[in-house]
């Protein structure tokens, strides 16, 4: 992927352990590498097709001196996230703090903290069959919509569909959401649980009523086989429920395990 690169951004602030370090400026040093296709604005000569780093600069700037952390990782993470959530092209990003000036009784040049960040691409099932069953689906787009690092980017249409597993409930209305994050698997997993209880969901019947169920079915194209957590879903391939609202917005995302889109999946379902 392309990639702009700031190196050694000059920048007074305070931030440290020690008391005097939040109160009296040292010197950091910041550099990134901001990752994102750049072709589009290299063909056409279009500063709105890349990133205006002199913005990205000051931004950067406002962030380091306007804030004040007892770590250089704290704030390496929080300006990571800031960069990502408030500049949609920016797919990814690489991040250098350096303390030149650390609080070290031995010679040192510089201490530095280097990390790097994605968006991802999550694909979310949602499902409802108890109450206002329209409300609940739509009550966790908002709140997925408003969680910190989450921008919800595209919805399917609700579709009503059959109880699966235990028959002796009402039916379900069913969707899927594209999401894009910069939480962890596990990050956003407790996300889903937390937004689930708030809408009052009670896990007594496997496969029973429920005012909300949220289940990651795609998490870019990794792989995760644990015992909280399993992505791709186990049995998202055999579900019209998560298929076909699935198929509506992704049908050509690709299974990382089975190696066939979304729309074939559901062509092949649809026919046994």
């Amino acid at each position: 992927m392309d990639k702009i690169n700031i190196k050694n951004l000059e920048i007074f602030a305070r931030h440290g352990v020690l008391p005097e370090e939040n109160t009296i400026n040292q010197k950091f040093l910041i550099s990134a590498s901001l990752y994102m296709d750049l072709s589009e604005a290299g063909r056409f000569d279009d500063l709105g097709k890349t990133l205006d780093y002199a913005k990205i600069c000051g931004d950067i700037k406002k962030f380091i001196e306007n804030s004040s952390f007892c770590l250089i990782e704290t704030a390496a993470e929080k300006l990571a996230a800031i960069l990502l959530n408030e500049n949609p092209p920016l797919r990814r990003i690489w991040l250098e703090v350096k303390k030149p000036w650390a609080p070290i009784t031995i010679p040192v040049e510089t201490v530095s903290v280097e990390i790097e960040r994605s968006k991802h691409t999550v694909y979310i099932a949602l499902g409802s069959n108890i109450g206002d069953r329209k409300a609940h689906l739509d009550y966790a787009v908002s709140e997925l919509g408003k969680a910190e690092g989450c921008r919800v980017v595209n919805v399917s249409s609700y579709i009503s569909t059959k109880p699966y597993g235990y028959a002796e409930q009402d039916d379900f209305l069913n969707g899927c959401l594209e999401l894009e994050t910069l939480l962890t698997p596990i990050e956003l997993l407790k996300l889903l649980l937390s937004i689930e209880e708030k809408s009052g969901r009670v896990r007594d019947i496997r496969w029973g009523p429920r005012t909300l169920d949220l289940d990651i079915v795609f998490y870019d194209d990794i792989v995760i086989s644990g015992d909280t957590l399993r992505i791709p879903h186990a049995q998202a391939h055999m579900r019209h429920f998560v298929l076909t609202p699935l198929s509506e917005i992704a049908p050509y995302f690709l299974h990382p395990v089975l190696r066939k889109t979304v729309a074939e999946l559901l062509d092949e379902l649809e026919a046994k």
